[in-house]
């Protein structure tokens, strides 16, 4: 499945750049800077969606000891991170011309950090317990502590007054996003997907041959790779 997700991949990230940078047209108020949704949008959908696919899977792992579901925790915190950076650093490339600043303590920016700073905790607990099992047990407590803050991201422009704008896709009926800027973006979203697909596969290959390396089937394997 790798390269199917890898070529998927790659055909839908094409199209929707093609898609956001010349075919939909600039935002009557934000201009050419709107250009940045079509990657900050899917990158911050990204960093939710990674959080709960590593703490289903770390739940799985925690009751079923199912070592696939741990591997597929462990692989998808690193991705996860990367997203959610990418998402507060385009985020504030957005916030300098729209705000006049690169941060604010906005309740949606402040709780995407403390996603990232989730993230970077599970990742350190993982690597500071020498036995992968241990590990993943450890780190799966925090990760289903840490879920709560996953509603306030999404509801926090609800909750709060915050300077941050309101959904416009995903809000009830129909979008407030012209179509003609609506369909690059869930290109672009669906593509963020994908590769999200494709980096957990390549990576859990590698983690599952690492743990496995004195197992005689990857030995067999490494024997016939020879051959």
């Amino acid at each position: 499945m790798i390269p199917w997700f890898g070529w998927i991949t790659v055909l839908l990230l094409t199209a929707g750049l093609i898609g956001a940078l010349f075919l939909s047209p600039p935002d009557y108020q934000q201009g050419e800077s709107v250009r940045i949704i079509y990657i900050h949008v899917p990158a911050a959908w990204m960093s939710m969606f990674c959080y709960m696919t590593m703490t289903i899977a770390a739940v799985i792992g925690l009751i079923w000891r199912i070592k696939l579901a741990e591997v597929v925790a462990r692989v998808s915190a690193p991705i996860g991170a990367w997203f959610t950076f990418l998402a507060l650093v385009t985020g504030s490339l957005w916030g300098k011309p729209m705000w006049g600043t690169y941060w604010v303590w906005d309740a949606r920016l402040t709780s995407e950090l403390i996603l990232l700073f989730l993230y970077l905790g599970y990742i350190a607990l993982q690597n500071a317990i020498e036995d992968p099992r241990s590990a993943a047990r450890a780190s799966a407590i925090l990760a289903i502590v840490g879920v709560v803050n996953i509603p306030i991201i999404k509801f926090s422009v609800d909750w709060w007054n915050t300077l941050h704008q309101p959904a416009t896709v995903s809000k009830m009926g129909t979008p407030s996003i012209a179509t003609s800027m609506l369909i690059p973006l869930l290109i672009m979203a669906v593509a963020f997907m994908t590769y999200f697909g494709w980096l957990v596969l390549k990576k859990a290959r590698c983690e599952v041959l690492h743990r496995e390396r004195n197992s005689a089937w990857v030995k067999h394997l490494i024997e016939d790779s020879k051959h």
